[in-house]
């Protein structure tokens, strides 16, 4: 009964997580869509959502740690204790960086951009694709999949070095909008480092199944063997 119990509760910390990675990618295709409408109102709404993203992380860490100290988990259910809080505490900065965006979105205000949004749209589809699926490796403790995932970073750094070479020649023609190419760089380094964090969740997919902590930068396991 205790086990069923237990079973139940991280099947509800899971269902969280999914729940909680929905909100994030929701606000961060509204925050890029309201850079690209100039909506200063919803880049407003999504800066003040943040805190119910925030909430929800810090209620799936309580739990988490709750569950620990009550049921005392073996090795394997404590990995995926471990890989939910992992996992929230990502998307939460996630959530931030879609945040972030949209208070860019505010500092600009008005202004007309200095070149047309074509990459910083398509690095934000590319975050949204492999954070879906990232979700879904975890749930479906799909190793393959949280390997794979990773090596799609490329895409998204050849459009993020799209993005400053346009506007480094930009600010070479018209020093002038260097502070409104600034902005521009900084939305799109926002969406980069998403997809770092998307990174982060698939390292810990793979370890969360195996046992084994992976730097998918490197392709090379670090330490194995903990099952």
């Amino acid at each position: 009964m205790i086990r069923v119990q237990f079973n139940r509760e991280l099947q509800r910390l899971q269902d969280e997580v999914l729940l909680m990675g929905s909100m994030v990618r929701q606000a961060l295709a509204d925050s890029v869509a309201a850079l690209v409408a100039r909506d200063l109102e919803a880049a407003k709404g999504i800066i003040a959502g943040d805190r119910e993203i925030n909430r929800r992380r810090y209620a799936i860490e309580d739990d988490c740690l709750s569950l620990i100290a009550m049921q005392q988990p073996l090795a394997g259910d404590l990995r995926l204790l471990a890989a939910i809080l992992e996992i929230s505490g990502e998307l939460e900065r996630i959530g931030d960086y879609a945040k972030g965006i949209s208070k860019i979105n505010l500092m600009m205000g008005s202004e007309p951009f200095v070149k047309p949004l074509i990459d910083i749209p398509r690095m934000c589809d590319q975050v949204l694709d492999v954070l879906g699926r990232s979700l879904d490796a975890f749930v479906n403790q799909d190793v393959q999949a949280a390997r794979a995932i990773p090596q799609e970073d490329d895409i998204l750094d050849e459009l993020y070095n799209n993005v400053n070479r346009h506007l480094i020649d930009l600010i070479l023609k018209n020093p002038t909008i260097i502070d409104h190419a600034n902005y521009l760089s900084w939305v799109a380094h926002n969406l980069e480092r998403a997809g770092d964090r998307v990174t982060n969740i698939c390292e810990r997919v793979v370890y969360t199944v195996t046992g084994e902590f992976v730097e998918f930068d490197n392709q090379e396991p670090y330490l194995s063997g903990l099952n």
